[in-house]
C-alpha cells in the first residue's frame, strides 16, 4: 500500500470527523473533497488545492445564478456545464472542474439557494482541501535513495556500453544486441520523473542537481547512439580502431568513478595528435573506416564536454559525471 493511499485515508478520516464535530451538514462530502485534494508532491498539492478551491467558488457563484434564474431542472445542469467548463479552462482552473461539479451537483440535489447553503459548501471545501494540504505537507517520501540507485544502474549500463564499443572497435564482427541502450534510456526517463517529484517537494532552497545529472545522461546517451551508428561503418580491423578502443576501455572505468579523473580526455588528446602524424589512407575503404573512427573520437569529445558543462558540486558529486 503506497504512501499516497495512506495519506488519502488519513485526510479523509480527519475531514469527516472535523466536519461532523463542527456540525457541518453532509460531513462525508468533506472526505470526498479530501480525496480529490491529495497529490504526489507539495508544489503540485498547492496548485491542485488552490485550483480546485477557486474553481468551486466560481462554479458555485455561476450555479447559484443559473438556478435562481431558471430553477432546478436537469437541462439547467447541462447549461451550467456548457458555460462553466470552458470558463474554468480559460481561467486555468481546468483541474478543478471535477471538484466544482461535485459541489454544484450537491447544491442542485438540495434545491436550496440560501446563504447558509453557500457557507456550508465553502466550509466543506476548506475542511476537505485543507486537510489534504496539511497531510501532503506533513509527509512526502524521500527520493534520495531511489535516485542514487537509479544513478548507479545508469552508470553501470554506460560502463557496459563502452566496453561493448571497445570490443566492436577491435572486432568489427562482434555481435551485440544493444539491450543496455534501451535499459539506460528507460532508467534515465524514470530518473527524470523521480527527480522532478523530488524537486517539487522542496519548498525552500530547491536543489536541481539530480535533474541536471539525468538531463546530462540523456544528452550523452544521444551522443553514444550516434557513436554506435558510426562504428557500424567500421567493417575491418584497423590499427586506429585498436587505439580508439583503449579510450572506451578507460571510459568504462571512469564513468563509474566517484571523481572526474580526466584520463579519457587526456588519452583522446594524445590519440588525436597521433592521428595527425599518421600517413594518409591508401585506399577508399581505409579512408572510410579511418574517417568513421575519427568521427567517433570527435563524438567522444562532445560526450566529455557535456559532462564538464553540467558539473555541479551540490547534493551529488557532479564532478563524477564522466
Amino acid at each position: 500500500m503506497g504512501f499516497r493511499v495512506i495519506k488519502t485515508a488519513v485526510a479523509t478520516l480527519l475531514s469527516i470527523l472535523t466536519a461532523d464535530s463542527l456540525g457541518v451538514e453532509n460531513p462525508l462530502s468533506a472526505g470526498l473533497l479530501a480525496i480529490l485534494g491529495v497529490d504526489v508532491t507539495r508544489k503540485r498539492s498547492l496548485h491542485t488545492v488552490s485550483t480546485r478551491f477557486f474553481a468551486s467558488i466560481l462554479g458555485l457563484i455561476l450555479a447559484f445564478g443559473l438556478f435562481y434564474l431558471f430553477g432546478f431542472h436537469f437541462w439547467v445542469l447541462a447549461l451550467y456545464i456548457m458555460i462553466a467548463f470552458p470558463l474554468m479552462a480559460r481561467a486555468n482552473f481546468k483541474d478543478g472542474i471535477v471538484t466544482s461539479s461535485v459541489v454544484v451537483f450537491r447544491v442542485f440535489g438540495g434545491e436550496d439557494l440560501s446563504f447558509h447553503t453557500m457557507v456550508t459548501q465553502i466550509e466543506l471545501l476548506v475542511i476537505g482541501l485543507g486537510y489534504a494540504t496539511l497531510v501532503n505537507f506533513a509527509y512526502m517520501p524521500k527520493h534520495e535513495h531511489k535516485l542514487s540507485d537509479i544513478r548507479n544502474k545508469v552508470d553501470e549500463l554506460f560502463s557496459v556500453i563502452f566496453k561493448q564499443i571497445a570490443v566492436s572497435l577491435r572486432d568489427p564482427y562482434h555481435v551485440w544486441n544493444g539491450q543496455e541502450l534501451i535499459d539506460a534510456g528507460t532508467l534515465i526517463a524514470q530518473g527524470q520523473t523521480t527527480a522532478n517529484h523530488a524537486l517539487e517537494n522542496q519548498m525552500i532552497n530547491p536543489n536541481d542537481a539530480w535533474n541536471v545529472y539525468f538531463y546530462m545522461r540523456k544528452q550523452q546517451l544521444e551522443r553514444v547512439e550516434y557513436m554506435l551508428e558510426l562504428i557500424s561503418r567500421v567493417y575491418q580491423r584497423m590499427p586506429q580502431g585498436e587505439v580508439a578502443a583503449t579510450l572506451f576501455d578507460q571510459l568504462s572505468i571512469d564513468v563509474v568513478d566517484t571523481t572526474y579523473t580526466g584520463k579519457t580526455e587526456r588519452l583522446l588528446e594524445m590519440m588525436q595528435e597521433e592521428f595527425k602524424m599518421m600517413e594518409l589512407p591508401s585506399t577508399r575503404e581505409e579512408f572510410e573506416i579511418r574517417s568513421a573512427i575519427l568521427q567517433v573520437c570527435r563524438e567522444l569529445g562532445i560526450y566529455l564536454n557535456i559532462a564538464k558543462k553540467y558539473k555541479e558540486p551540490v547534493q551529488i558529486k557532479s564532478d563524477d559525471m564522466v
